[in-house]
């Protein structure tokens, strides 16, 4: 099949109602497929921001951080996703314990950075109050770390999204199964559209994740950021 049949393909794949519509479609898929997102975010931020953030304050803890960041992104996620078909973890669970390992990097190391960057002034003016260290951690550092927290919660969105159709490998759902399945038939126009699919959800994704944060992030913390 020449490039522009592929294309053409794609295009009559992607313009038909039945191909969004019908049961096991477009929307069914997408949904499926930021629900797989959302677990396996919410599963790495359980671990990493808690981690992340008491690692921070202690101000140690640098080489284990750097080890772990360096250690989860040495490993592809396919891998892992085999290693788990391996040991009897299939399906969507495989793919979001996957994708969470992938994710937890990128947060871990945002937090870390965040609440250790902390202003040492404001750190010094809090303890001078009397505030204990966990009180110092949640009403101090943490709201100075929104910003770098907020961009590694942002990256990994994007990246467990581009990440989860392998899920389609593990007998999984979500947006892969459009690619899986237009690579079984040799239908090249329904794999094109299943990755412009897949590329066009990154996209939508990360401009609301960018736009939450925007909004949730307090107007004298924004102009902070803007300044520097």
């Amino acid at each position: 099949m020449t490039r522009t049949g592929v294309v053409d393909d794609a295009l009559a794949y992607l313009n038909d109602p039945l191909s969004w519509t019908r049961t096991g479609g477009i929307l069914d898929l997408t949904a499926e497929h930021l629900l797989l997102t959302a677990a396996a975010v919410v599963l790495a931020a359980v671990v990493a921001l808690p981690v992340g953030a008491w690692l921070g304050h202690a101000g140690r803890g640098a080489g284990v951080v750097v080890w772990l960041t360096n250690a989860t992104r040495a490993v592809p996620t396919l891998g892992i996703i085999l290693l788990l078909a391996a040991g009897g973890l299939f399906g969507d669970t495989a793919v979001v314990v996957a994708a969470a390992l992938f994710a937890l990097p990128v947060l871990l190391v945002n937090t870390y950075e965040g609440v250790r960057g902390a202003s040492p002034a404001a750190r010094d003016a809090a303890r001078g109050l009397g505030m204990p260290g966990s009180r110092v951690l949640a009403q101090v550092e943490l709201p100075l770390a929104a910003g770098l927290v907020g961009a590694g919660l942002r990256t990994a969105v994007v990246q467990v999204a581009a990440t989860v159709p392998l899920a389609a490998l593990a007998g999984g759902g979500g947006l892969g199964q459009v690619i899986a399945f237009g690579m079984g038939t040799q239908r090249y126009g329904q794999v094109l559209a299943g990755g412009v699919l897949v590329a066009a959800l990154c996209l939508v994704l990360d401009g609301v994740v960018a736009l939450v944060l925007r909004l949730s992030t307090p107007a004298p913390l924004r102009a902070a950021a803007r300044s520097r």
